[in-house]
């Protein structure tokens, strides 16, 4: 079934796709085999900021890696975050590497103009739209601002929340997936990244809170899938909630990221860190976020 499809099965059901993060090539077989055990669906996915801040290498490095491992009926592969301009303000020459990745046979691709003017975005969205669209996979685009990749501190979660700081504008959501053309949109409704700047990356992530009724009056404006980043350490209840108003996938980083570099850290073996992966991301399809069985659920034909 086409990934696109399976996507919207999920909005339908009130469930979501969860989205692993592989900042280090080892932890890709290990989440593979623990959704393939639960029966699950899920993305594998690589943001352009693990090549260069981690150890995941390339986009090539990545699909090798998938292709090795993959099992069509569980899991796909999508390009995470491509920045117009990135996390150190930095411009990105982002239709070559959404292009490379299409060709390399990534199954969906996110381009994420969330740093741009609104017009500028939507230009950006609308162009790697098309691109998406003419090699047959759906995109992703971002509206509003999910902090946490920024260099240095991450903000004071708190004085976040209450201003509304970077939340997306509904009246904004509703032109942008109009104009653009994408097919899912990240929001930013309290959700955070989890750090990636030195001195904090290992540190507990915030247990952001999600701001229910706001998710519910975007879901209405856009008419499309909403994508939640930053899903590790969002208490249960709010994710579970988010699933039901919304929320069709779900990127989970922190969560795993830190399982592997702490194994890896106290046994220093590779096998001994994808143990650790394994656990942590059984824990969150069948524990955490429900999901076991979803293969069922979002690939069956109506």
């Amino acid at each position: 079934m086409e990934l696109k499809n399976i996507v919207q099965n999920a909005l339908k059901e009130g469930v979501a796709i969860p989205a692993f993060n592989i900042p280090y090539l080892p932890m890709l077989e290990p989440v593979v085999r623990a959704v393939v055990d639960l029966n699950s669906f899920a993305l594998i996915e690589t943001a352009r900021l693990e090549w260069f801040k981690f150890e995941a290498g390339s986009p090539e490095a990545v699909a090798q890696e998938f292709f090795r491992w993959q099992k069509p009926e569980y899991v796909r592969l999508h390009l995470d975050h491509v920045p117009v301009i990135d996390e150190d303000d930095q411009r990105v020459d982002y239709l070559t590497v959404i292009q490379q990745a299409i060709d390399l046979g990534y199954h969906s691709v996110m381009v994420d103009g969330s740093r741009l003017p609104l017009e500028e975005n939507i230009a950006a969205t609308r162009q790697v739209a098309e691109i998406a669209h003419r090699g047959g996979v759906p995109c992703e685009a971002e509206l509003g601002a999910v902090l946490g990749h920024e260099a240095g501190p991450p903000p004071p979660y708190e004085e976040l929340f209450a201003s509304g700081q970077g939340f997306t504008k509904v009246d904004e959501a509703r032109r942008f997936v109009a104009e653009t053309g994408c097919d899912w949109l990240s929001v930013a409704i309290g959700n955070i990244h989890g750090a990636i700047s030195a001195g904090y990356k290992d540190e507990k992530k915030v247990a952001a809170r999600l701001n229910l009724e706001h998710l519910e009056s975007l879901a209405q404006a856009t008419g499309v899938p909403l994508v939640l980043h930053g899903g590790s350490g969002i208490p249960r209840d709010y994710v579970l909630a988010a699933f039901k108003k919304g929320i069709a996938k779900i990127n989970i980083g922190t969560e795993i990221r830190q399982a592997y570099e702490r194994a890896l850290q106290s046994t220093e073996k590779i096998s001994a860190a994808q143990e650790a992966v394994y656990e942590r991301t059984r824990w969150l399809i069948s524990e955490y976020f429900e999901l076991e069985n979803l293969r069922e659920k979002v690939t069956q034909t109506a």
